[in-house]
């Protein structure tokens, strides 16, 4: 894979690669939270080398595919309408494509700070005219529905008529993900097309089972180096598609522009009359591109002030590290933006950014939401209000399973009902394989812990009052309800999951799915019957009685609740190691290195082993970190607290065995993985937790899985990687009011400075090898309670706090 060229705000990729292209197409995403668009350029159809895919927060459609001779039905994230349709050619030449002419020049640059993606193109076609092109776009930060591509195109050698051609093409399927395609692809249905003005267009299109009204609205204008605009303009359409053709005259060094706005609008749209209407309207008020990019780049100045973070490593030299994490802030910003706020949705765990996991919602808000609350707790307050929305349909899934409380699924999407699907694709071997990951109860514990996190950061109590508690306590109801008893080990024990490592569905040779007692699941479940009794504390007496009446929960209830807390069964082998699982250390050994002789990359070791016809369950590996994402959700203290009351003693010492021991069975395998290992060894082995950091980092950049990125990014690592430099090495911690500090820096890293959103307050931090500065810029009474070592301080607004810093 070859990196792009990083300079503070700007990734520049040199050259045409064309089997890299849709890499660079998710790289190069621009999206505002409402809708994204791939960095595809504007005159590619789709195909081997190119993906154009927009795609809308929310917009979901069913189909139902035969596979192996069962219907299958699946929820996809729509590919909408395209609306990139720009291309132009010589009046007696061919349209431009990329596979055809020479390069002679070849530049792709994002600009982070302006959220602007442009192409710099000098390129000889077979005739041996060469011609000049800078193309600049941008989906607007400010107005979410608006979208606009400005063209410099110049005749080097040649003079001629010159036709452009601009329009909306509502004839796309979703085939970005190849091993989707034997599927069901078409979501969309073209209603109508009109042209509204001499200029512009309309297309409106609807999704074919989830009725989504949708609306692109379109205007193109052109000027010739003298300012008159074209000779002519010919209307051109299809069943699917609309648009224009403009004639030019072309001449060699005179420039011409052309200039395309565009506008999305849809049925879930608020404050509107009707999609096209508004999108017409859109259209015709729009400014021109200059205008556009001005208040959009402004858009996303706002955003930068509260949002940036400045890292000081050894690499300050050529910058990769920090402006890579500015890239990972640019897409989590553009997945959810505070247009999000006013979106009944979630994060898809793979951004807007392309179709696989066919933009479902996962636990990736686990490595999400942590990052948001410490900058923008109104969109986590957003995000969890999709799963309060859907928590009825939580309450029927676990009820249709015979058990009280909430069970949210696996992957969600548009209604909260379970989305995993029932079949999946080894590419390995071309097989159909049963998917039985559905059974991760542990996204239950995810959801209670997002709420209590985001709870300690705002102090937003009027949030837990008619939807946090809610959720927490029937999440509790849940875990009580899937626990039993066993009076042989007098412990309560829970079957039948799957643990976040995947790879372990069942016991080998076992036809029943699931594992019993997962550890990660057992603990975390013990942790949300212990925070229930917290969340009632915060809410106050009547809200308090109100939602037990309402939840029909007693105090008998809630005594068992604490029972099963404090009497939940861990599994233990070896010298103090957690078991990943019950007889998780009686699976055979894997020769690690022998398949990392024969593959080279096995991060996808069930893929392999598969092919192979082997079974991964037979095994001690791990595709992501399981037991040790205890670790990295709770700091020491707090899980020995948590194992304590349980009545197991896990000393300090024990818990690099674990670490070590895990790290050695685990392929990483999700790229996740790093992110919780680096978390992990950040006090026990800096270097190393350096080394995975820099995995991290560059997992999509580098396309580290081998091809998955172009289907889009992995937005919980991007956002994971951030929250590690900013929580993880600073061992930044809020709990009960104080917000605590335990600076880890590992040598590779000098200094980090950014700013924070804490319960009001913004906070301005460095932190580097020596001190700890920390000064509140602006928020209300009363001051903010720091924590560092074992004293508390008080910091008062335009007050600086420095604390002397010893590794």
């Amino acid at each position: 894979m070859t990196l792009p060229e990083t300079e503070g705000w700007q990734l520049t990729y040199q050259g045409w690669l064309p089997e890299q292209q849709q890499h660079r197409e998710a790289i190069c995403v621009l999206g505002n939270g409402r809708f994204a668009t791939r960095g595809a350029f504007e005159g590619a159809a789709p195909g081997d080398t190119h993906y154009p895919g927009t795609y809308m927060a929310g917009g979901y459609n069913r189909r139902t595919s035969t596979v192996s001779g069962r219907g299958v039905e699946n929820e996809d994230l729509v590919n909408l309408p395209n609306w990139l349709c720009l291309n132009f050619r010589p009046a007696e030449g061919d349209w431009l494509d990329f596979d055809t002419v020479e390069w002679l020049d070849y530049r792709q640059t994002l600009d982070l700070r302006h959220g602007v993606l442009t192409w710099h193109l000098h390129f000889r076609d077979p005739a041996g005219r060469e011609t000049r092109l800078t193309s600049r776009r941008l989906m607007h930060m400010g107005d979410s529905h608006l979208a606009a591509i400005h063209w410099e195109l110049e005749p080097v050698n040649w003079t001629g008529a010159l036709h452009i051609r601009s329009g909306i093409d509502g004839g796309v399927e979703n085939l970005g993900v190849a091993r989707y395609r034997a599927l069901e692809t078409r979501h969309l249905d073209v209603l109508a097309t009109e042209f509204f003005s001499d200029e512009a267009v309309l297309l409106r299109s609807m999704t074919n089972q989830s009725r989504i009204d949708l609306a692109n609205a379109a205007r193109t204008r052109a000027w010739q180096a003298d300012g008159r605009g074209p000779e002519a303009r010919e209307r051109v359409e299809t069943d699917a598609y609309l648009g224009h053709d403009l004639t030019l005259q072309a001449e060699p060094g005179q420039p011409i522009r052309v200039e395309k706005v565009a506008a999305l609008y849809s049925g879930r749209d608020r404050a509107i009359c009707e999609p096209g209407i508004d999108a017409t309207a859109a259209v015709e008020r729009a400014p021109g591109f200059d205008e556009l990019l001005r208040s959009h780049a402004k858009a996303w100045e706002r955003y930068w002030r509260g949002w940036d973070v400045t890292l000081h490593t050894d690499n300050n030299g050529d910058a990769e590290e920090q402006t890579v994490l500015r890239l990972h802030i640019f897409h989590l910003l553009q997945t959810t933006s505070l247009h999000t706020t006013d979106l009944d949705v979630g994060v898809p765990a793979r951004g807007l950014h392309g179709e696989a996991y066919r933009g479902h919602i996962f636990w990736d808000e686990l490595f999400i939401l942590p990052l948001l609350n410490l900058h923008s707790p109104e969109i986590s307050r957003a995000l969890l209000m999709y799963r309060y929305r859907r928590l009825p349909e939580a309450r029927r899934a676990a009820s249709a399973e015979g058990l009280r409380g909430a069970m949210y699924p696996w992957q969600s999407g548009s209604s909260g009902r379970e989305e995993t699907q029932t079949l999946h694709l080894n590419p390995a071997s071309g097989r159909w394989l049963p998917d039985d990951t559905h059974r991760q109860r542990h996204v239950n514990a995810a959801i209670a812990h997002n709420i209590w996190r985001y709870y300690e950061v705002s102090g937003d109590t009027d949030f837990m009052a008619f939807a946090g508690a809610e959720m927490i306590l029937s999440i509790a109801q849940f875990w009580a309800s899937l626990a039993t008893y066993n009076p042989e080990r007098q412990r309560y024990e829970i079957h039948g999951v799957v643990g976040p490592d995947e790879f372990h569905t069942r016991y080998p040779d076992s036809d029943t799915i699931g594992l019993s007692n997962n550890a990660y699941t057992n603990v975390m479940a013990a942790w949300c019957l212990h925070i229930a009794e917290q969340a009632l504390e915060v809410i106050g007496p009547t809200p308090r009685n109100e939602l037990l009446d309402r939840l029909e929960i007693d105090q008998a209830e809630l005594a068992r609740w604490q029972e099963i807390g404090q009497r939940m069964f861990i599994p233990f082998h070896g010298d103090g190691i957690i078991s990943q699982f019950e007889g998780y250390e009686q699976l055979e050994e894997l020769d690690w290195a022998g398949y990392r002789e024969r593959y080279g990359n096995i991060q996808r070791l069930d893929r392999i082993l598969e092919a192979e016809g082997e079974d991964i369950n037979r095994y001690q590996a791990s595709k992501q970190a399981d037991l040790l994402m205890l670790f990295y959700l709770f700091p020491r203290q707090q899980i020995e607290s948590l194992l304590a009351e349980m009545g197991y003693e896990l000393d300090a010492e024990a818990i690099p065995r674990n670490i070590a021991y895990y790290e050695a069975r685990t392929s990483h395998g999700s790229t996740l993985s790093n992110i919780v290992h680096s978390w992990v060894l950040a006090r026990s082995d800096r270097q190393r937790s350096w080394d995975l950091f820099g995995n991290a980092l560059i997992s999509d950049l580098g396309d580290s899985q081998g091809g998955t990125t172009k289907e889009g990014i992995h937005l919980g690592a991007m956002a994971g990687t951030v929250d590690l430099a900013l929580r993880g090495y600073t061992g930044m911690e809020p709990q009960d009011g104080v917000l605590w500090l335990d600076p880890m820096l590992p040598d590779g890293l000098h200094e980090v400075e950014h700013k924070i959103h804490y319960r009001g307050h913004w906070i301005h931090l460095v932190i580097n090898h020596t001190r700890l500065t920390l000064r509140l810029e602006e928020g209300p009474w009363p001051p903010v309670r720091i924590g560092y070592r074992d004293r508390i301080h008080d910091l008062h607004q335009g007050e600086t706090l420095e604390l002397a810093y010893e590794r």
